[in-house]
């Protein structure tokens, strides 16, 4: 029975060597390796010790077995390693020493009595009987130092030194307690089952996944060199968890924050991170095409601040995504010199600048000027914006009128305000398709699909400097989702009913309102009857249903503003 379970724990512990040496890469560390080298044939030995028939085979597993002695030290020097903790090289040799020492008085074993003061091998049992000698003594007093020594190490790495992962770490405490455990339970015991080869199989697991983590740093450190070399460039890195794996000097730099950070820290319980770092990735996961933010850093002067262009990508590990990596590139004269080019909105942010009261104005003027860009590219919805504004403003107007709303005087005017700003993604729509002549194909019409989520994004560029969260959050919703529906159906996210923000669903309605009545190059205006009729059909699966009675109260100010339009009487758009 206790042979069948050695064979397990053989086979076993060579398959996770087999797998060490798949894995294996050339920084690995050596001492691990020959960790993995020893491991099977010990336990090989533990196998022999059992299974034997005469006394030779019986001491050829034992000579094999003690080979864990070789095996405590070359943990021990992987542990030290791992912590970066340089052993002096005397006192290496020295362990190296003792553990040969007491090695050479186990092949000894028949010809001293210095680890076996007598033994004998009783076949009917299958065990070899023996005392033991001075140097078995000596063998326990050396694993014990080791075992100690590692630890001590560990406790050490963990309190002092920010730059070894707590993670890894805390893995090396598992095997050293482990074999702790088994050695000493063994001579406790003294039970016919060893329990050291349980031990070492499930130190290669806990090693396994030791150096699964440091392929990972590995490939940190490869990136962060090759961007060292680059001074100009910052470099920070975190894994798929948000904790920290590394940044160079320029990084630490420009965000001074991240010096106090530890390996394996997660950034999103770090307060003075969560603007930027953590920001900057958020803003990444939730728009893969949002990679690109700006970092200021005031200087002692204004001549003295800085701008930072931060490029997010996922960190790979060939198809594997790891984490992400954060570049961080001084763009201070790039962005001067944009600011040159569009000296309008240079004009309008130093009049912001000097004259905080004039926000409102410049957001205002700002947005309706990139509206009327966008519209004057377009040749199938001129006044669009214009018309879609007013529809808006006549519904808001019936839905102020029910005090069971409880509408803000504020949100109403926030939501007028916003409508001009739901089709500025279309200044990223190519102009072959947005000036296309005729109906969209379905690739060119995914394109113009785009246009939302861009919307959101522009939007969110222009308001981010604002002091008034409230219409930011408006402005952003209308961009960005007035193209859902409440069946699901809807783009770019496929939002159902009241995941839908309100202010969105009222937009929705005005600008299909519009579309329908209004002609264009892939069909011609709609009487304002039957544009009530597909409103009214589309109440509950693509409009709210609960915006209906409001509709139908302005449906009279709609046709009469869309009877009074000079375009509309004449069909000209």
């Amino acid at each position: 029975m206790i042979g069948s379970v050695y064979w397990v724990l053989f086979v076993i512990s060579l398959i996770l060597s087999i797998i060490y040496i798949y894995v294996w890469q050339k920084y690995f560390d050596v001492n691990i390796t020959i960790i993995f080298l020893l491991i099977p044939v010990a336990n090989l030995g533990f196998l022999l010790s059992v299974i034997s028939t005469n006394v030779f085979s019986a001491l050829t597993g034992i000579k094999l077995l003690y080979l864990g002695t070789f095996l405590i030290y070359f943990i021990t020097l992987a542990v030290f390693n791992i912590c970066e903790i340089e052993l002096d090289r005397l006192l290496r040799t020295f362990m190296f020493v003792i553990s040969l020492i007491v090695y050479s008085s186990v092949l000894l074993i028949g010809k001293s009595k210095l680890f076996y003061r007598s033994y004998k091998f009783d076949s009917k049992n299958s065990i070899l009987l023996r005392s033991y000698g001075p140097m078995h003594t000596v063998h326990i007093v050396v694993i014990s130092l080791f075992l100690l020594i590692s630890l001590l190490g560990i406790l050490y790495s963990y309190k002092q030194k920010k730059q070894v992962s707590n993670r890894i770490l805390r893995l090396l405490f598992i095997p050293e307690i482990i074999c702790a455990v088994g050695f000493f339970a063994n001579l406790l015991l003294k039970s016919e089952m060893n329990l050291l080869p349980f031990t070492y199989i499930l130190a290669q697991i806990v090693y396994l996944m030791i150096i699964r983590r440091m392929t990972l740093y590995n490939v940190i450190e490869n990136v962060i060199e090759s961007m060292a070399q680059n001074g100009k460039v910052g470099f920070i890195s975190v894994d798929s968890n948000y904790c920290f794996l590394g940044a160079n000097e320029t990084a630490r730099e420009i965000i001074p924050e991240i010096r106090e950070l530890s390996l394996d820290q997660n950034i999103k319980y770090v307060d003075n991170l969560r603007k930027n770092l953590r920001h900057w990735i958020d803003n990444f996961e939730n728009s893969k095409d949002n990679d690109k933010n700006l970092f200021r850093v005031k200087g002692e002067t204004e001549a003295d601040d800085k701008v930072y262009a931060i490029n997010i990508s996922y960190l790979y590990e060939g198809k594997k995504v790891l984490g992400y990596q954060i570049f961080i590139e001084d763009d201070t004269q790039n962005q001067k010199y944009i600011a040159l080019i569009d000296k309008y909105n240079d004009e309008l942010e130093a009049e912001v600048a000097e004259k905080t009261r004039h926000i409102v104005e410049m957001h205002n003027n700002l947005v309706m000027s990139m509206a009327m860009m966008v519209e004057s590219r377009d040749n199938s919805t001129g006044g669009h914006i214009k018309r879609t504004s007013v529809c808006v403003e006549i519904l808001i107007n019936e839905m102020k009128k029910d005090p069971n709303l409880h509408m803000t005087e504020k949100f109403c005017k926030d939501v007028i305000k916003a409508a001009p700003m739901h089709d500025l993604g279309k200044i990223a729509v190519d102009d072959a398709i947005l000036r296309k002549q005729g109906k969209l194909d379905k690739d060119e019409y995914d394109k113009m699909k785009m246009h939302s989520a861009e919307g959101a994004r522009i939007v969110r560029e222009i308001l981010k400097d604002t002091d008034d969260e409230e219409f930011k959050v408006i402005a952003e919703n209308v961009a960005h989702y007035h193209h859902e529906k409440m069946d699901g159906t809807g783009y770019p996210e496929g939002l159902k009913g009241k995941d839908i923000p309100f202010e969105a669903r009222i937009m929705a309605i005005a600008d299909v309102y519009d579309a329908l009545a209004c002609k264009r190059v892939y069909k011609d205006q709609m009487p304002l009857d039957k544009v009530n009729e597909i409103i009214m059909s589309g109440m509950g699966p693509q409009f709210d249903i609960s915006l209906q009675p409001y509709y139908e109260k302005a449906r009279p100010k709609l046709e009469a503003y869309y009877n009074s339009l000079e375009e509309y009487a004449d069909g000209s758009k």
